[in-house]
């Protein structure tokens, strides 16, 4: 869990607008909905790579999350707690999309083999690494969002993802190298 997260703190309006949210009240949903949103919708961005995809996900789990209220205990901040939600939520999207795709559509790739450079100093605009970590494969750019910008460790995004603790810093790592792979493509190309 993010740090961040961990540290939260509820003001008395913060934790009235979640006992008002738990009896129905709409305009405390609104509220909640008004406070989280924008980071929620980047959370859920950085996942499902579609900015479409992302507003209707992150829909779906304030619903969901609002339905659910009840088994919201306070034992982590309401932002972590949501936030898993989020992330459950985008995940169960890329599962269904890609069950509805067939492996030729998805763009399945074999392992490339790359070379890495070392010890190079490159300077990057923020949209240029936000469009190579788009264009990383699905479960590449999930691992790297979650622990890069979401601040998750390797146990917690293997809990998440149902993957071996093994497996997600292999995921990591070939992420780290795919996107300095692709990040060093975009230079070339603009050169």
């Amino acid at each position: 869990m993010a740090n961040n997260e961990k540290t939260e703190k509820f003001t008395p309006r913060h934790l009235d607008l979640i006992r008002q949210c738990k009896k129905g009240d709409q305009k405390a949903q609104f509220e909640i909905y008004r406070l989280y949103h924008a980071a929620m919708f980047n959370t859920t961005l950085r996942i499902v790579g579609d900015s479409d995809d992302a507003e209707d996900v992150m829909q779906e789990a304030f619903l969901k999350a609002f339905a659910k209220l009840d088994s919201y205990r306070g034992e982590v901040s309401f932002g972590a707690w949501l936030k898993r939600i989020v992330i459950n939520k985008a995940l169960d999207f890329l599962r269904l999309k890609r069950e509805q795709l067939s492996l030729e559509d998805a763009g399945e790739l074999g392992e490339m083999a790359e070379e890495e450079a070392e010890n190079v100093d490159y300077k990057y605009t923020a949209e240029t690494i936000k469009k190579a970590i788009y264009a990383l494969p699905e479960g590449y750019r999930i691992v790297l969002s979650l622990i890069l910008l979401e601040g998750y460790d390797h146990e917690e995004v293997s809990i998440i993802l149902n993957i071996s603790n093994a497996t997600s810093r292999t995921q990591y790592h070939r992420a780290k190298k795919r996107l300095k792979g692709l990040l060093m493509e975009n230079e070339e190309d603009d050169d």
